[in-house]
């Protein structure tokens, strides 16, 4: 598949996103119609020829580091890793490699909701195969908890974003951990009309202990991650 049908395959679903928020504000439709309307993509991925394109990633090799590797700001030490909307399973094995030039050492898992998605991982990452799970994030119980988990907020409806964070802390990010959100593509500060993903996290109850971002293709925008650490006392209230 072209790097240009992988576009037109995130834009189709950033347009579907865009309808399925509104019918479930209006009640058009419930949670589990705008989980399977999201999976859009789905075909799209599995179509395609390369990793990083099967991970929803329509640019070459030197631009997937600069989106992603990012996320390694918020790990300075070894521990699980896990990848919410693993997809082909890349962003697994490039967080172990970027980190380990960094000498920290993490152990990688995935979920993602799409089974199609994750026997690809499990084929592309057999030595991971039980590592790689199937499951709606914001209901998952994992078999154990872990040091690191990156995440997207828009694998959820806007409505239950906070709900999703809430149980992502509880029942998957072992106490003492991280919750790593990102990375995501934001308008920069400057331009910005409404409120940023950081001002809707603390809007909810939660501590933003870190934050990173990077240069974008368009002038305009930015590469953003924030993460929340999750109390050793284990006790959240937002």
């Amino acid at each position: 598949m072209s790097l240009e049908s992988i576009e037109h395959a995130k834009n189709k679903a950033h347009e579907s996103l865009s309808r399925n928020n509104a019918a479930f504000a209006a009640g058009e439709i419930d949670e589990a119609d705008w989980f399977l309307a999201g999976q859009v993509s789905t075909a799209a991925y599995l179509a395609a020829d390369n990793p990083r394109s099967q991970s929803g990633h329509s640019g070459d090799k030197a631009h997937w580091k600069h989106a992603r590797s990012l996320i390694g700001d918020a790990i300075s030490r070894d521990g699980s890793f896990l990848d919410v909307g693993c997809a082909s399973g890349h962003l697994m094995e490039c967080m172990q490699q970027w980190l380990r030039e960094k000498s920290v050492d993490i152990e990688p898992y995935g979920l993602d909701i799409a089974p199609e998605l994750a026997d690809l991982a499990r084929r592309r990452l057999p030595h991971w195969t039980d590592r790689i799970h199937v499951g709606n994030a914001l209901y998952w119980h994992p078999p154990l908890r872990f040091d690191f988990v990156r995440t997207g907020l828009e694998y959820v409806p806007p409505s239950r974003q906070r709900n999703f964070i809430q149980h992502l802390l509880t029942h998957v990010v072992t106490p003492g951990g991280r919750l790593i959100i990102g990375s995501y593509s934001e308008e920069r500060d400057d331009t910005r009309p409404g409120a940023s993903v950081e001002d809707d996290v603390r809007s909810w109850g939660f501590t933003v202990a870190g934050r990173t971002q990077r240069t974008h293709v368009h002038d305009e925008r930015v590469y953003r991650v924030l993460w929340i650490d999750r109390p050793v006392d284990s006790q959240l209230t937002p």
